[in-house]
Formats: C-alpha cells, structure tokens, sequence
C-alpha cells in the first residue's frame, strides 16, 4: 500500500507525495500534462524541444550553474518527454531538497530562451533524430505509430521533423510554455525521506509566476484504416512490427492485454521467444510491447532476423496467434504470467524514482493514485477466457498492419 498524499491547491497545482521515513534520498519530478499529441503539425517536436532548452540557463542561472548546483550536492538530474507530458526529475539526498525545488521552480519559470542557445540546441536535436533514423531499432516504433495512428496528433513523433526543429524561436517556445506550462497542468510528485507539508511550503514560495491557465483537453481520435509500410534500408537485418492498436488506460479491459502481450512475449519464457528464438534460433531480438495512452494503445511483436529466415520467422508468429485465438493455452500458464506481472510491479516498488513516476502516472491515467492492491486485484480476476477473447478480438487479420524495414520489400512475402 502506497502511504501517499495528495493535495490540489486553489491555483491547481496537484502535489502527490509518499514519505518513507527510512530512506535518506528522495526522488521528485514537476509534471506538465503536455505532449506531442497536444502540438500543431507545424509545432511537432516543441514540447521536447523545450525539455531540452529547459537546461540551457535561466535569468538565475547559467546551464552549467543548474547541472553543478544537483550534481555537486551529489544528486542527479534528467528530462523526458512523451506524446502526453513532460517530466523534468531529480534525485537526491534529503539534506539538499530545498535547494533542488529551487532549481526546478527556476527552470520552469524563468527559462532564458536565447537565441543563440535555440540555434545550438537546434543542432543537437537534429543529431538526436539522425540517430534515430539511423537506427531501426528506434525508428521502427516511430513509424508504426505514425501508420497506426496517421489523422491523429498521436501519429507524431515525440523528437518532431528537421523542419521545424530548424524553425522554433524565442517568441514560438514562449507561447508554447505561456500556453500549456501552467499550474493548472502541473503535478509535483515526491517519494522518500520528505514530508508533504515541507513539499506545499516550497511550493506555495517558490512557484509564484506561472499563470493559472486552462486544464489540457485533448481531441478524441478519429482512427482510420492504417496499412503496411515497408521503408527501405541498406541494412543487413529485417526489422518487423506486427501489430494493431487496442484499449488505453481509461479501459479496464488493458489489463488483460497485459496479460497477453506478457504470455506471448514479455519475457524469455513466453510463448514467441521459446518459439522463434529457442527452438528455431530465427531471432536474437523478438518481443511484445504495450504502448499506452489515456484513451489507446499501440500493442504489436517487434523482432529482427536475416532474408532467409524471415518468411519462416513471420508464420511462425502468426501459428502462435492462431493458437491463441483457438483457445490453446492453460489456466496454469495464466497464472505464471500473473505471477510475473505481479513481481515486476512489486519490485519496481523498491526504487523511489519509480514510485514518483508510478504515482504522477496514475493521477494523469485515472484522475487519482490507483493502490498497487487494486491492480493486483484487479489482474487476479482476469481468466483464461478473457485473455482468449482479447487474442481473437486484436489478432484479427484485418486489424493487423506490418512495418518493415529492409534492404528490399518482402511484404509480398508477408505470411497469410
């Protein structure tokens, strides 16, 4: 059971905290509810943009000042941003907790946005995404959601285009953050050695000039037909993303796609790595991926392997689908993956960091802190059936879409 508290104070500002008396660090992130789906296509690539100028100084402190003021307390800093939020995080130790809030208050609310740092950052991005576009590995998942999802804001990718990465100024990341870097849209999550009350007082002083704004809503997806892409490559391996979208945090039947993305390929005991990696050695790299948002998720079978082997490689995939649609698998090879799923919830517990980011999840997911004994709960009562019908329904083959990225197009080649 997660001891938490939560607050929302009258400007909107969410403050979530879990105090364990016993550690002597703690982990805390300021959370903006706003990503790359919430960009223009002319903006895409903003939102991650500005996580990165967030670090190029403030009109308090200059970059180096912010990384030396956590590192030389012995801390550490870092960013990230996702298709719905952007999290600037630190971990510490205790004793130097008011003078962290102090640097993430000012990188927030005092981000210089020169110029002459945009051109230089811009540079960086763009090697960043041709990193990306040099990598298959990466690249792949970007462009099965661009398929899957292609209409929609959510096709974009995170990183943006060279285009517009080239195109962002002073005045457009100023309106940006004006617009969505409010209290409205902030959660301040903590966990370790800091009392809450400690938390509200650093809050209530230190964050004083964001304005109050608007709550983030966002467009329902319009899905339409998505189909195969193959993307030429002079590469000697074929990477393929078999797969389909399915339901998102606001649907409680997720959960039992966890159960079946888990038993079909979350670890080197399901049922496609036994299959295609050590029985027939056709893959080094073959996985499953359940990628969730609020309202859907992408959900497919990620693998690579050679020309000769990827015929053979895709039926047999698909034969393990087809086995699960037909009902063939046991009571006691649901419970295992439970059990699984059960462990790594649990011993993800065991670090504050991912304590902090379970608890600010939860409040964007479902609007409040969703006990791990609910969940737990919740994943007992999922069944053999249930898990059989969610095959049926996701492994339709009119719902199924293929990427593949090769030195030439085999989709003719793509197994029936």
């Amino acid at each position: 059971m997660i001891n938490y508290e939560l607050t929302k104070l009258s400007n909107g500002i969410k403050v979530v905290s879990e105090f364990t008396p016993h550690y002597k660090s703690f982990s805390m992130g300021f959370w903006f509810n706003v990503g790359s789906r919430d960009e223009s296509l002319s903006e895409n690539g903003i939102s991650h943009f500005i996580e990165h100028m967030l670090f190029k100084g403030t009109t308090n402190r200059t970059s180096k000042q912010i990384t030396d003021a956590i590192e030389s307390s012995g801390g550490y800093i870092n960013a990230f941003t996702s298709k719905e939020q952007i999290c600037i995080y630190v971990r510490g130790l205790e004793e130097y907790f008011e003078k962290y809030f102090d640097v993430l208050a000012d990188m927030i609310q005092n981000p210089l946005f020169k110029e002459n740092h945009i051109k230089t950052e811009s540079g960086v991005v763009i090697e960043e995404l041709n990193d990306i576009e040099d990598n298959p590995e990466e690249l792949i998942f970007d462009k099965f959601e661009t398929e899957l999802f292609k209409g929609n804001s959510l096709a974009n990718p995170i990183i943006g285009t060279k285009e517009n990465i080239k195109s962002f100024n002073s005045e457009s990341l100023r309106e940006f953050t004006k617009k969505y870097f409010t209290t409205n849209n902030l959660v301040i999550s903590v966990s370790g050695s800091i009392k809450h009350d400690k938390i509200l007082n650093l809050v209530d002083s230190k964050i004083t000039k964001l304005e109050v704004g608007k709550p983030i809503k966002r467009k329902s997806l319009n899905k339409i037909f998505s189909q195969d892409v193959f993307i030429q490559k002079e590469i000697n391996q074929i990477y393929t993303i078999l797969g389909t979208d399915t339901y998102g945090f606001n649907d409680k039947r997720r959960l039992i796609v966890k159960v079946l993305s888990t038993l079909l390929g979350e670890n080197s005991g399901s049922k496609l790595f036994q299959a295609v990696r050590e029985k027939h050695g056709m893959a080094y790299q073959i996985n499953t991926f359940l990628n969730s948002y609020v309202d859907i998720s992408s959900f497919g079978i990620f693998f690579s392997t050679n020309e000769a082997n990827w015929e053979k490689a895709n039926k047999i995939v698909m034969k393990q689908l087809n086995e699960l649609k037909n009902g063939k698998v046991s009571d006691k090879q649901i419970k295992q993956v439970k059990r699984y799923i059960k462990g790594s919830m649990i011993l993800g517990l065991e670090n504050t960091t991912n304590r902090m980011m379970g608890m600010a999840n939860s409040l964007f997911h479902y609007g409040r802190i969703m006990e791990i004994e609910e969940i737990l709960s919740n994943l007992k009562l999922i069944s053999v059936n249930d898990v059989i019908d969610s095959a049926r329904e996701i492994f339709s083959n009119k719902k199924l879409i293929q990427i593949v990225i090769a030195n030439k197009n085999l989709l003719n080649k793509k197994a029936a």
